[in-house]
């Protein structure tokens, strides 16, 4: 047991939920979610990350952590013309289609076949965007951002995980102290959960349900076992999709959408920083949980204290968390002369951010990768036959 253990995971949960829960806020509004049922659907995912990280971390003895859908998120508010009660039976459809995947077994023998140079060039096409993010943030905010990266790498030269926790607990001194944060609503009541009846409607079964179960298998859970495998662990892919695809059929009842596997703040739990020992990172599972219960307790609260923070602090911790972990994908993507090419190419695609046909550039970068990879060895097999 040590310390990094602790801080990895609660990092990962305040990196995970403060760096996504605007956009949760943007879905419930495009929805017509009022104030109540904002809050229940925060709080039940945060349960749902609770339940699945802690039950199948200790379940299987690595360090499994869970998510909300990101892309499935944004897919929500950029929705229009769905009611909260419609967009409850496509959350509903949406896990139980995960749930229905777990029992396909071509798709189990998919996630095991991707190469790991592969698999870690994509996770670091996407990790990529965030630590570039924070430079791009030192441009508007040089103030707090370039104080906040000199700590950073003072810090991390004595304690690399305590390095982030060192910056996020200074950004938000200099963020409140300094007045670069909105006031504070003075509202710390507990959260409760609100049953929303679920509606099925056609169209928007189709037009929501449908997509947000592709969004979040392509971009999140293909992605979220990615990382998983490229940190040199076999994840049980069918039991890791049977209870978040449960998990989400419970919690939708409550206006919460998709869980799945994380892959952003995966990446902080899974790598040498959080334990030298890969057979020990397992036990960030049990801290992640409890850091998911106190943000579900208070969920009111941290809607209100995570909108008062100005961006860049989010996007500069977010990106900082993540350098050790870009580093480590980088370099087990480019590690095999033979499938170095591959690998670039899926850097590239992954980090150009490319969406077609509503999923993410994860997926097609991943695709782009393995289908070079198949050309080359195909060319290789024929020059050997020739």
């Amino acid at each position: 047991m040590r310390l990094s253990i602790i801080t990895s995971a609660v990092v990962a949960a305040l990196v995970g939920f403060g760096s996504t829960i605007a956009i949760i806020i943007a879905a419930a509004q495009a929805v017509g979610a009022d104030a109540a049922q904002t809050s229940s659907w925060v709080a039940a995912l945060c349960l749902s990350m609770a339940a699945t990280s802690g039950y199948l971390s200790v379940r299987y003895r690595m360090p499994v952590v869970t998510a909300w859908s990101t892309p499935g998120a944004a897919l929500i508010a950029a929705s229009s013309g769905i009611s909260v009660h419609a967009a409850v039976g496509c959350f509903l459809m949406a896990g139980f289609l995960v749930l229905l995947a777990a029992f396909i077994k071509p798709f189990g023998r998919l996630i095991e076949k991707i190469p790991t140079s592969i698999a870690a060039a994509m996770l670091a096409g996407v990790l990529i965007q965030f630590v570039m993010a924070v430079f791009a943030s030192a441009q508007g905010a040089p103030a707090l951002v370039l104080p906040l990266v000199g700590l950073f790498l003072v810090a991390r030269l004595f304690n690399p995980a305590l390095a982030v926790l060192a910056v996020l607990f200074v950004g938000l001194l200099m963020a409140f102290g300094g007045g670069l944060a909105r006031p504070l609503s003075s509202d710390f009541s507990l959260s409760t959960l609100t049953f929303i009846a679920p509606a099925f409607e056609p169209a928007a079964l189709i037009g929501l349900g449908l997509p947000l179960f592709l969004v979040t298998m392509a971009s999140q859970n293909l992605p979220g076992f990615a990382v998983l495998r490229a940190s040199g662990y076999a994840p049980p892919t069918r039991p890791i999709l049977a209870v978040t695809g449960l998990a989400s059929m419970v919690t939708a009842l409550f206006g919460a959408h998709t869980s799945n596997l994380a892959a952003i703040s995966a990446a902080i739990c899974t790598g040498p920083d959080t334990h030298p020992d890969p057979g020990k990172r397992w036990m960030v599972g049990p801290f992640y949980t409890l850091s998911y219960l106190v943000f579900a307790a208070f969920s009111a609260a941290l809607i209100g204290l995570i909108a008062a923070l100005p961006p860049e602090l989010i996007r500069t911790v977010a990106g900082l968390a993540l350098m050790g972990a870009f580093a480590g994908a980088l370099g087990s993507a480019l590690s095999e002369e033979a499938k170095r090419f591959p690998a670039v190419l899926t850097l590239a695609v992954t980090a150009s951010g490319l969406t077609l046909a509503g999923i993410g550039s994860a997926f097609w970068g991943l695709a782009a990768g393995i289908v070079a990879l198949a050309l080359e060895a195909a060319l290789l097999r024929s020059r050997k036959l020739g």
